[in-house]
């Protein structure tokens, strides 16, 4: 199952971004061998701004994919729990698996509404660039659970 997190804005190259490609690429590594990945970090750049451009570009990077829309109303999982999910949507069959990040202001109820699973850091505001770095850290340590590597402590 690949996998992607599409986000609106450029990340730029600062440590924060360094950080989501570096955990992009161990994903992807870890994860060949579970059937998972890559783990491709999509930047979005609405040429108008506001939710529904936005919502334009991140639902065109998720057509055909299951979509995980990251929201702090979204559900808030464990390390375990979040491996869990993954393993369960490339178990049943989804060939791709995209999250989406919003702009400042959120996503566009669209994104909301078509997506199939929801994800909270808490109900705290994340920059979008840390959002992604945190991000692609779960996804490397959902994969490494998977994987059984002790990377990951309960």
């Amino acid at each position: 199952m690949k996998l992607a997190i599409a986000a609106i804005g450029k990340p730029g190259r600062g440590p924060e971004a360094e950080l989501a490609d570096d955990y992009a690429r161990r994903a992807t590594l870890a994860g060949r061998p579970l059937g998972l990945g890559p783990l491709e970090l999509i930047d979005l750049e609405p040429r108008k701004s506001g939710k529904g451009p936005e919502a334009d570009l991140l639902l065109a990077a998720a057509e055909g994919a299951h979509l995980i829309a990251c929201d702090e109303r979204g559900k808030a999982y464990s390390s375990r729990a979040f491996a869990e999910h993954i393993a369960t949507l490339r178990d049943q069959g989804e060939r791709k698996l995209v999250f989406v990040i919003g702009g400042a202001d959120g996503l566009d109820a669209r994104v909301r509404d078509v997506a199939r699973s929801t994800l909270a850091f808490g109900p705290q505001t994340w920059p979008h660039a840390l959002a992604r770095a945190m991000l692609a850290e779960q996804v490397y340590r959902a994969v490494t659970i998977m994987a059984g590597s002790p990377y990951h402590r309960d």
